[in-house]
């Protein structure tokens, strides 16, 4: 919200300087986010008047005006503007003035021949307006030429742009700034006192008013006021809406967003005779507050055809709907330059309702916004009232008739008992004259005091107290400990000690993060960019819908990392930036016999040139992944890991090529699936030749990695003695899978084998029907000393006698 330093410092008593009031309100917990000086917009611009004005001699669209700045002799000015004429108050930017809004310094300067010293502005160039169609002319007369123009431009003022947190409804409106301000600095407020409207004689308008539901609707007040004059606003109430970010409309409508901003109560004016015309029945008007039916429509204030729903509370008409109650009035009875009559509505509507309501239409306005939060029920006649005289004094028009329908609580007996020895024990010392004490009463009642409690000292007690709260501040301070929040907020947190509690510990993380962590650095480390993406998605299969959605996009719960990483690698590819290799750790949401279940995955994609940068040493052509690379990138996490991954045949997952992905199997149970991704996927997503993905349970991989050993690491000596080599060649059936033989291998060979690998696999010619070649280098090496043919040759006999007892293998070598 946009707070107007000058319109605050009429509501209450203030000396600070914006900036010193910007850090007072940010540590009071109503953090500015921005200070926008707007003095120094027009900083040199002053009053002038033309007192001639001549065609230019080289130019049809220039005229050379001479105007009168307050000095000796008048100032020779070329302008461009169509509307430059004689007996005319205008703001000049003076030699040296600088326009930030356009980024211009004004120099002297020759104009087709005619020396200018100066130049006549525009609202747009002293950043009031986007464009301008021609130079700004003061309406007042009889103004001091060469004073500042920046009062009569509403350019003397400094906004502060301020986030109240969401419980503070109260600050939503420059009244609950006003009594924040006061609270802080003990200024006096100046609050507006409207006077209580007095209707012309009997109330002459036949006028009900009806509410269906008094929990949406506490209130609604329908006033009718006949004979007002809409026209333009005048200019104060023009900058004054203007400073805060509201566009001027008319004068009717300027005093309902005014009221909003001051007060922060939403108001709203329809044109009567269209409301009659709406209504149908001009001999009685019922206004009434009812939820919408289906299949009803309305025609919103910003032109849009609006499908309502059973969630949408309206205002009606004979109950045809007008407005959408709380967030925005409807077009067909909106007020204009033509508009005689208006019913001005001032209402109390439900938070949840209005949220709701506004939330199905995706719609949301300054109105609901504040009904969102909630607001003050015991002022709504106030901000009535106060709107009523503004029309009167700036619309000319007479109140005639005024209904409401009322059910409005009692909290007059609200109070919360507040305990000093509570506020001492959860706020602890203060540092005060350099020495350490606990918060005296007296600065606790004198803070609550001036937040407009009331304290009344429980009999037989001196420091407990009941607390009755103001009504303003009823839906933030509900329990003690909101009270002390109170007293530690505007007492300062800079004055409380920063002292550790007896007995600290020193923090740690979780083994579960450590584990996360220790996966994160591990992917990154072999290349992979870590990625992170919604939980939310399109509900397509059986995802957990949710059951209040901010949108219909985003409406479940993901049951799975790659589909929205295979997404993702699409749309980077489509943009031109090729290959997207990442992984991401992130938790999915399934149900499981009827529960709801989550935990967390590592899903990853891959794909695109390992080398990209060598493409010259190829001639340009690129170099596709392969499997073997795919699977390599993903071995080397589990190598670092510190973890032997088992390998099966997997073609069950529509998603992948069958013939390319495999299951994995971690000491048992299953971890995930690694493959090829399906070429109709593939095609359907336009993605490049070969793309790669894998998906891992990451609970099933923490069981194994939430040990000491793998978290921490530990040297572990090597060998500095040569490993000895002996290379082992056999036919194998087509059906034994290499990783069993290789785990084989490692097993019958014991300590002393230190490594297998294969180097060829071949089927052909001079190979036996459903069999291949395959070839092996087998490495063995000792700790404490160099390995002799008799320490080798047993160990190498018996991997050769257990692959031909286990496989049937046919030896070669």
């Amino acid at each position: 919200m946009k707070i107007s330093v000058n319109w605050l410092r009429e509501l209450v008593n203030l000396s600070l300087t914006p900036e010193a009031l910007a850090d007072l309100l940010t540590i009071a917990g109503l953090e500015v986010d921005e200070i926008e000086d707007r003095r120094q917009w027009a900083d040199g611009v002053v009053i002038g008047k033309i007192i001639d004005r001549q065609p230019h001699p080289n130019a049809d669209k220039l005229s050379v005006c001479q105007v009168d700045i307050g000095q000796e002799t008048p100032s020779t000015i070329v302008c461009g503007a169509p509307n430059a004429k004689t007996d005319i108050y205008v703001p000049v930017a003076t030699l040296g003035t600088y326009l930030p809004k356009i980024d211009l310094k004004i120099k002297s300067a020759k104009l087709r021949g005619v020396k200018s010293a100066g130049m006549i502005c525009s609202l747009a160039e002293v950043g009031l307006a986007k464009e301008s169609a021609g130079i700004h002319i003061f309406t007042e007369d009889n103004l001091q030429l060469g004073a500042d123009a920046r009062p009569f431009l509403g350019l003397d003022d400094v906004i502060l742009d301020i986030t109240p947190t969401a419980n503070r409804a109260d600050a939503m409106s420059m009244i609950g700034v006003a009594r924040e301000v006061a609270a802080l600095t003990g200024g006096e407020l100046n609050l507006p006192q409207p006077p209580q409207p007095s209707l012309s004689g009997e109330q002459s308008y036949p006028l009900t008013v009806e509410v269906s539901d008094g929990n949406a609707c506490p209130t609604y007040i329908g006033t009718v006021i006949q004979g007002v004059k809409v026209a333009p606003s005048p200019d104060w109430l023009k900058q004054r809406l203007e400073a805060a970010g509201v566009r001027p409309i008319n004068n009717v409508v300027d005093i309902t967003n005014l009221v909003l901003l001051e007060w922060g109560q939403p108001l709203h004016a329809f044109d009567l005779q269209k409301l009659e015309t709406v209504a149908g029945n001009t001999d009685h008007l019922t206004v009434a507050v009812r939820f919408a039916k289906d299949r009803e429509t309305l025609k919103t204030l910003d032109g849009q055809d609006r499908k309502l729903n059973p969630v949408n509370l309206l205002i009606t008409a004979n109950d045809s709907p007008v407005a959408l109650a709380g967030v925005m009035g409807g077009e067909e009875t909106e007020v204009a330059d033509e508009t005689q009559n208006i019913l001005l509505e001032a209402a109390l509507f439900e938070q949840v309702t209005i949220r709701r309501s506004s939330r199905s239409q995706s719609l949301r306005s300054e109105a609901s916004a504040r009904y969102e939060r909630g607001i003050n029920e015991s002022e709504l006649d106030l901000a009535c009232q106060r709107a009523i005289a503004l029309i009167i004094e700036l619309a000319g028009g007479t109140p005639v008739t005024q209904e409401m329908a009322d059910h409005r609580q009692d909290r007059s007996d609200h109070s919360i008992q507040l305990r000093l020895d509570r506020i001492h024990h959860v706020l602890g010392p203060v540092e005060k004259d350099d020495q350490k004490t606990n918060i005296p009463a007296a600065d606790v009642q004198r803070i609550l005091s001036d937040l407009g409690c009331r304290l009344t000292p429980i009999a037989g007690e001196t420091t407990v107290w009941s607390v009755s709260v103001p009504s303003y501040r009823y839906r933030d301070l509900e329990r003690e400990i909101d009270l002390i929040e109170e007293v530690a907020r505007l007492y300062g947190y800079d004055h409380f000690c920063d002292e550790l509690p007896d007995k600290t510990e020193a923090g740690g993380l979780s083994i579960e993060y450590q584990t996360q962590r220790k996966v994160r650095e591990v992917f990154r480390g072999v290349g992979l960019t870590e990625l992170v993406q919604y939980s939310l998605v399109k509900p397509e299969k059986a995802e957990i819908v949710i059951s209040n959605p901010l949108f219909a996009e985003y409406s479940a719960l993901r049951t799975n990392l790659l589909d929205g990483m295979i997404d993702a690698f699409a749309y980077n590819q489509s943009q031109g930036n090729g290959a997207l290799n990442g992984f991401e750790i992130g938790r999915i949401f399934r149900k499981i016999d009827g529960e709801r279940a989550e935990w967390d995955n590592i899903a990853g994609i891959m794909g695109g040139d390992l080398l990209p940068q060598g493409g010259w040493t190829r001639s340009g052509k690129p170099n596709p992944m392969t499997w073997y690379e795919a699977k390599g990138l993903l071995e080397s996490v589990f190598k670092r890991l510190g973890v032997s991954v088992e390998y099966q045949p997997h073609s069950q997952d529509e998603r992948f090529h069958p013939g390319r992905t495999a299951s994995l199997w971690l000491n048992g149970e299953r971890l995930g699936i690694f493959g090829q991704i399906h070429p109709q996927l593939r095609q359907e997503k336009d993605l490049m030749d070969a793309v790669y993905g894998f998906e891992l349970d990451f609970r099933c991989l923490s069981k194994v990695l939430n040990q000491d050993s793998l978290l921490t690491p530990h040297f572990e000596t090597y060998s500095s003695y040569p490993a000895v080599e002996r290379d082992l060649a056999f036919f194998a059936a087509l059906e034994v899978s290499v990783a069993d033989l290789t785990q084989t291998m490692n097993k019958a060979g014991g300590k002393l084998l230190a490594g297998v690998e294969l180097f060829d696999d071949y089927q052909g010619k001079n190979v036996p029907d459903g069999q291949r070649s395959l070839a092996f280098s087998l490495a063995y090496r000792a700790g404490d000393r160099t390995l002799t043919d008799e320490d080798v040759e047993p160990v190498h006999n018996k991997i050769r006698q257990t692959l031909v007892k286990q496989f049937q293998v046919t030896l070669r070598s």
